[in-house]
């Protein structure tokens, strides 16, 4: 774990407008910088960024957060791996708290492993373009392929000359770990002691991580393989698992996230083939059925995954495996079939950028119908072979279980039931009840008191629309109170206070209705009166990511006064005034005229159904919440709540 001192010390150095700024073409508006959001598509510039802040807000999507999360959002990094990137950035040594012995190891190996493989593509490069063998042999074959020197230089192609140990002999001279050799895959131990290059006369793809790292390398022939395997990949170790990969996605999740869709093919001359033609929203699997990772790692970027295989009866088959785990994780999957005996590689370059992009956009296939058609092709007029058809389609759209999706459901259910001849009610109750089974195989995995809670969870209805409409005028005054806080918290009140104890000691007697922003009021009082001067800069960096959320939220505004102000009238000081008391006294103010309003309803209410004997204390409660009002309104001014 990185030590507090090490993330403090990024924090300070963090400048917001030079690392967004990185990303996002960014013009200065008043105070804020303003940018085309990269997070959604739209002309009209909404995203705003504060340097005064440290945060920044789409105001079109919603999108908001500082830095580090900016880059976990953008870059798609782990928080740790964001810290590590502004580090490396700002030049800050890291200090790490101390590790078990098998957490050091296991560290200490992974980043051997990265360095070695780092070596490693640095000599496949230098082998390919500058050595007689690889121009002769690799570059040649691939320029016949017709693969351009600017795209094997972005993808780090390389080659592993033919030789039984050449590589080998430069890792053993660089001192690198022999022990550690043979986990890269690179070299393959040879009359016990002995160390042999694993990837000769093949040439290299690299597989980088979503950092950019090499994590490990495939290894490709040189025109057919008669014996020898086509393609070999290194085995799974500390940095490589293979379940864990998709190939190419370093260099396309920005394109992913831009399209709002990613394109999946089998092999890496695929990737590399598309990027050349312009369509770099492309990844592939690498040759094996999708795991639920790999489709974690599509879902970062978007929810829209189209597959496109080879056309023949072994590319369906592979493209339908997989299928249930996308649409558990809410993928919305489409299939294209490459016309057989082609594969994206060769018909991108038959067809050209333009006509392929033409044909995946007129031959997407809906997934789950195709897959209907497929079973039903195979099954025929078998009454037994149909009847599992139609439990597995039902199993199949069992697996859409997200509220969101509920009328996608509903829709494939009807176009199923029609496809396969049922009644469309039939089919809705298998569909359910394979829900039904699923649920109850999750619950007995579970203890009995979270299974209950899960079930209770379930059964709560939504609050009504006149709830949540009054809900948000009185969250509206608490979310004030929390601004100013946020605000002008550590400023003076008067000789004895600061503004935060003003506010602690007025808001003694009353309390929030809604319980984030009551968890964000209590937090900054603990904070405060541990010593830790909590500001919203402070509280964007807490580890709960609601309360980022929501200080963000209650701190950005999407418009500002314009610094003209105080040109235009001179010695007015529009903007730069101090308005804070003003600012915090209003804001109070209102929040408990609000709160006297709902407590005046209450009692009145009390008072109607109440006993004589309990009238006069009504009463006096009455009297007493009129006479907080006319003081709130005597400072305020008249005031009309609604």
């Amino acid at each position: 774990m990185i030590t507090p001192q090490s993330i403090e010390q990024i924090k300070n150095r963090i400048d917001i407008i030079d690392v967004v700024g990185e990303y996002v073409k960014l013009k200065k508006r008043g105070a804020n910088y303003l940018g085309l959001c990269p997070f959604h598509n739209e002309k009209t510039p909404s995203f705003t960024v504060s340097p005064a802040k440290e945060l920044y807000k789409c105001f079109g999507c919603g999108k908001s957060g500082n830095t580090i999360t900016f880059l976990m959002e953008h870059e798609k990094l782990s928080y740790v791996e964001s810290l590590k990137w502004l580090a490396a950035r700002y030049s800050i040594e890291i200090e790490e708290t101390e590790s078990t012995p098998e957490q050091k190891q296991l560290q200490q190996s992974a980043d051997s492993l990265y360095i070695i493989n780092n070596f490693a593509a640095k000599f496949f490069e230098e082998k390919l373009f500058e050595s007689e063998e690889g121009q002769a042999v690799a570059l040649s074959y691939l320029k016949e392929r017709v693969f351009r020197e600017s795209i094997i230089k972005k993808f780090q192609l390389g080659y592993n000359p033919s030789a039984k140990d050449e590589l080998a002999k430069a890792l053993v001279q660089n001192q690198f770990n022999k022990e550690l050799l043979p986990k890269t895959g690179l070299v393959v131990i040879r009359n016990e002691t002995d160390l042999a290059d694993n990837y000769r006369n093949r040439i290299i793809f690299p597989i980088h991580n979503n950092t950019g790292k090499i994590i490990g390398f495939g290894a490709r022939v040189i025109g057919k393989a008669d014996k020898a395997p086509k393609y070999i990949n290194t085995p799974e170790n500390e940095i490589y698992v293979k379940s864990k990969v998709l190939y190419g996605s370093y260099f396309a999740r920005l394109a992913i996230d831009k399209a709002d869709e990613c394109l999946l093919v089998e092999g890496y001359t695929d990737v590399v083939s598309l990027h050349q033609a312009g369509i770099e929203n492309v990844v592939a699997s690498g040759g094996t059925s999708l795991t639920v990772d790999q489709i974690r790692i599509i879902k970062k970027y978007t929810d829209n995954l189209t597959i496109i295989y080879d056309g023949d009866a072994a590319g369906v088959k592979a493209a339908l495996r997989g299928l249930d785990m996308a649409l558990e994780e809410g993928l919305n999957v489409r299939l294209v079939l490459i016309p057989d005996k082609e594969d994206p590689d060769s018909y991108v370059n038959k067809l050209g950028a333009q006509a392929f992009q033409d044909f995946i956009a007129a031959n997407k296939k809906d997934f789950i119908l195709f897959q209907l058609e497929v079973m039903m092709k195979e099954s025929g007029n078998d009454v037994t072979k149909k009847s599992v058809v139609v439990n597995q389609v039902a199993e199949t759209l069992s697996k859409i279980n997200k509220a969101e999706d509920f009328s996608k459901q509903q829709e494939y259910i009807k176009q199923c039931a029609v496809l396969l001849k049922i009644d469309e009610g039939g089919l809705t109750n298998l569909v359910n009840k394979y829900k039904r089974d699923k649920i109850s195989k999750e619950e007995k995995k579970l203890p009995f008191e979270e299974a209950d809670h899960i079930r209770l969870q379930n059964q709560q209805a939504d609050s009504s629309a006149d709830n949540l409409l009054l809900l948000n005028q009185d969250e509206a005054h608490e979310r004030n109170v929390l601004r100013v806080l946020l605000e002008y918290g550590l400023k003076n009140w008067d000789a004895e206070r600061t503004v935060a104890q003003y506010i602690f000691d007025e808001m003694e007697q009353f309390h929030f209705d809604s319980q984030p922003l009551e968890h964000l009021f209590n937090e900054y009082r603990s904070w405060y009166e541990k010593g830790l001067e909590p500001t919203a800069k402070s509280f964007l960096y807490h580890e709960d990511e609601h309360i980022r959320n929501l200080v963000v939220s209650i701190t950005m505004f999407p418009f500002e006064l314009s610094q003209k102000w105080d040109e235009v009238l001179e010695g007015m000081n529009i903007v730069n005034r101090d308005v804070s008391q003003q600012d915090v006294l209003m804001s109070v103010s209102y929040f408990k005229l609000r709160k006297i309003k709902k407590m005046f309803e209450e009692n009145q209410r009390d008072m109607e159904f109440a006993p004589i004997e309990q009238q006069m204390k009504l009463i006096a409660v009455h009297n007493q919440l009129k006479e907080i009002e006319r003081e709130l309104t005597k400072q305020l001014g008249t005031v009309i709540l609604r």
